[in-house]
């Protein structure tokens, strides 16, 4: 009995085989591109997402054919928020909306004052890269498109609809609607209607770690599995990483470092604090929620400077480490606007401080710390709504750099854990939710945490002088906010 996971990102799909201890069989991923046809503006293609899904299980089924054979359970994580529209025939009427999209800015101050009582319900500030606001936008924008809606969908559970002919989603992937009343965990009336959408045009909602429906006999019979295929309900691609790191109840953590960055911390009651930008979503599990901080452009900063600096993003941290931080610019990582905690569409990066001496390493060293920097604000942003970390898992693409993971440790004054294969962590938590809904496993036999490479802790040395660029950068913020809403 083997288990797939597969987590949709922004610039590639992954895939985990796992066997029926979870332990990984074979990896997989293809590429994705994003399109920014206009400023704001962050869109891909459904149909790109389903042949990147099927070069990706390709994959996995020649690396190891066996176990693929003998597949019984599918978990999906995706990019949050992005709304899929299909008319009644299943055709896509456009290009999905993304995430980190932010052209739907006004259309979240109207949408609270639309329903007042909004951050109530949903637990969470209104913000453009939210799904509600996109389909405010779209029925003034685009009103033949919104009239056409049959159903919207996240773009995991597009995947899903393509492997099952199923119409699913789960309470942590749907809690960054702005549709749902995440303590109640269910769809909220109010909120869809006021965006002119209705259940109907909605998913089914389930649990992560539950049954949602059956692969496809033709996909089935095309890949040679014998057996049925169940899929699960799956998770949002942070609450799938949690699953993968084994941060399932309170008081776990975990900073993610991939396109954006994501402070997750578990909880075992719904705790919001929208005032600041914290999320407040369900978990992929039942009766367990979590806060996020999020912020729009973490590895994405650093991928940025590679392009413009043309130096592999793989020797900016090594760059980076020999710059002494005192003669550093300050960096402001809001190349995308800003969520935590500002919720700042117009937002946008900076270096302050710069002069002819400056090298690439020197602007490597900036963007990392400003990235650090932006996750403490997030953190502070946390423990605000109470919740106050002593270590965290340190995962996605940034977590390769054990500089980075010192940088953001010391700024937030809380240890950081690094794990082998902390890469795959929400497509292996995917395949663990396909597992708890196949099998009679418990959630402590299933969503262990993986082995610590090595623990960074503050550097108690380094402190005073990041507190105090830490300081400045808050001001830079707050200095230029005014600019920011000028330039638009």
């Amino acid at each position: 009995m083997t288990f797939l996971g597969i987590d949709l990102g922004t610039s590639e799909v992954k895939a985990v085989l796992t066997d029926d201890g979870s332990a990984p069989l074979a990896t997989a991923n293809a590429p994705l591109i994003v399109d920014h046809p206009h400023p704001h503006w962050s869109e891909q293609s459904p149909q790109a997402w389903w042949h990147a899904t099927l070069d990706a299980i390709a994959a996995i089924r020649a690396a190891h054919p066996t176990g693929f054979a003998a597949l019984r359970g599918i978990g999906l994580s995706g990019q949050m928020h992005g709304a899929t529209l299909l008319d009644r025939s299943g055709q896509v009427l456009r290009p999905a909306i993304l995430w980190n999209d932010t052209r739907a800015f006004a259309e979240c101050v109207e949408l609270e004052a639309l329903v007042p009582e909004s951050r109530t319900i949903t637990g969470n500030l209104a913000m453009p890269g939210f799904t509600a606001p996109k389909l405010l936008w779209l029925a003034k924008y685009e009103a033949s498109v919104f009239r056409a809606i049959h159903k919207v969908l996240l773009p995991k559970d597009y995947v899903a609809w393509r492997l099952t002919g199923e119409f699913t989603s789960d309470m942590s992937d749907a809690s960054g609607t702005l549709w749902v009343d995440v303590a109640k965990r269910d769809w909220s009336d109010r909120m869809l209607s006021a965006t002119g959408l209705s259940r109907e045009q909605m998913p089914n909602l389930v649990e992560g770690s539950a049954p949602a429906a059956q692969l496809r006999d033709g996909l089935r019979r095309e890949w040679g599995i014998e057996g049925p295929v169940t899929l699960c309900g799956g998770a949002g691609d942070n609450a799938a990483s949690a699953i993968g790191m084994g941060v399932v109840g309170a008081g776990g953590a975990f900073l993610s470092l991939g396109t954006s960055g994501v402070l997750f911390s578990g909880t075992d009651r719904f705790a919001p604090n929208p005032e600041q930008g914290v999320h407040a979503f369900c978990h992929a599990l039942p009766e367990r929620w979590h806060q996020m901080s999020v912020i729009l452009s973490a590895a994405a900063s650093l991928g940025w400077l590679s392009q413009v600096a043309h130096t592999a993003v793989s020797t900016l941290p090594e760059l980076a480490a020999q710059v002494a931080p005192a003669s550093a610019p300050i960096f402001l990582p809001y190349l995308n606007g800003e969520r935590t905690p500002h919720n700042d569409a117009n937002a946008r990066g900076m270096f302050w401080g710069l002069s002819a001496a400056h090298t690439t390493a020197d602007l490597a060293y900036s963007v990392m710390e400003g990235v650090a920097f932006a996750m403490a604000d997030g953190y502070a942003a946390l423990q605000g709504a109470g919740t106050t970390l002593e270590q965290a898992s340190f995962i996605g693409g940034g977590s390769r750099s054990r500089f980075w993971a010192q940088l953001c440790a010391t700024a937030m004054g809380v240890t950081m854990r690094r794990h082998a294969s902390s890469d795959i962590g929400a497509a292996l938590g995917a395949a663990r939710l396909a597992r708890l809904a196949v099998t009679q496993d418990t959630v402590a036999e299933v969503c262990t945490a993986p082995p610590v490479i090595e623990s960074c802790e503050p550097d108690r040395a380094s402190e005073p002088l990041l507190a105090q660029r830490l300081a400045r950068y808050r001001r830079l913020y707050v200095a230029l906010k005014p600019e920011f809403a000028a330039v638009g």
